[in-house]
């Protein structure tokens, strides 16, 4: 246990560094929100295309993981959205905002410094195709039926480019499509770009957790523990319970991949998922949820560390 701590200590003591100096306001939030901007913006984005370009291309994409980790987000995002219709009797827009918070991680924010620290520069290429499910599969999905109830206004047309001109634009899928180009041409950055990227990629894992700790304050449970812990339970319990199965018995992958993948699950769901609910009129729900999944965590990343040995 001593071993397990060591590696979830750090982490959540950064995390509650961060709410801490944020409700004392020695940061204001809008500060937060800049270094949160900073992370997705560049250090991700450069740690990612550094461990992409540093490896051949076959030990970068591996489809076993690829396909594991998109049916198993995909089968909780369907099993979320129906307990929240047919279970809850939640309309479609609250459903596919429960099926969303059970199956999009916080990979980069708090899963990869986690992952991290037990694969080293390895943990780069796991977050990659992690994340390139999460933002060409997953998340374009979840938007796609979230707008649905617009889509007969504006035409399905309309809906599928603005989709798809937010997926181009994101810097994180921008930097592992490059990564995956260079890696498959054998590019090799220059000595002082590379530099540049390994001093970005150092600020990424100690600003997302302090970022993390910071979006928390002001979020509250109260009132609604009930309503919210299918959708916690479904995200640190099932997505990864699905991850698991599916690299376990259909699509096996090596040791450290299948680490990395039910890691990355056992996250808390993104960190905009309150601002996803704002925009559909569920803020204080999604909100909550955040607050109890990223507290929680703790102990379903620590078990699961212990279960994984």
């Amino acid at each position: 246990m001593l071993a397990i701590a060591s590696i979830t200590g750090p982490i959540f003591i950064l995390i509650a560094l961060g709410y801490w100096v944020t409700w004392q306001q020695w940061f204001a939030q809008a500060n937060i929100r800049a270094l949160g901007q900073f992370v997705i913006t560049f250090a991700l984005p450069a740690m990612i295309f550094r461990a992409l370009t540093r490896q051949s291309f076959v030990e970068v994409v591996d489809l076993h993981y690829l396909l594991a980790y998109a049916l198993g987000s995909l089968l909780a995002l369907g099993l979320g959205m129906l307990f929240a219709r047919v279970v809850a009797g939640h309309d479609f827009r609250l459903s596919a905002l429960f099926g969303l918070g059970m199956s999009m991680s916080n990979s980069g924010f708090i899963g990869f410094p986690i992952v991290s620290q037990l694969l080293g520069a390895k943990a780069g290429i796991a977050l990659a195709m992690t994340m390139l499910v999460e933002n060409a599969v997953v998340f374009p999905l979840a938007l796609i039926l979230l707008e649905s109830h617009d889509a007969s206004g504006k035409g399905w047309g309309h809906l599928l480019r603005q989709v798809g001109g937010r997926l181009l634009r994101s810097p994180l899928v921008i930097a592992i499509s490059a990564g995956v180009l260079c890696s498959l041409a054998g590019l090799q950055l220059p000595g002082v770009f590379s530099k540049v990227l390994e001093l970005l990629s150092q600020a990424s894992v100690a600003l997302s957790l302090f970022v993390i700790g910071g979006s928390l304050v002001g979020l509250k449970t109260s009132g609604i523990v009930r309503r919210i812990s299918p959708i916690v339970l479904g995200k640190l319990l099932l997505h990864p319970l699905l991850i698991f199965l599916l690299l376990h018995f259909l699509l096996p992958v090596p040791a450290w991949l299948q680490m990395a993948a039910v890691l990355f699950a056992c996250a808390p769901m993104m960190s905009i998922y309150p601002i996803m609910g704002q925009k559909y009129g569920h803020e204080g729900l999604c909100a909550a949820t955040l607050l109890a999944a990223t507290v929680t965590s703790f102990f379903s990343i620590s078990g699961m560390l212990w279960l994984q040995g």
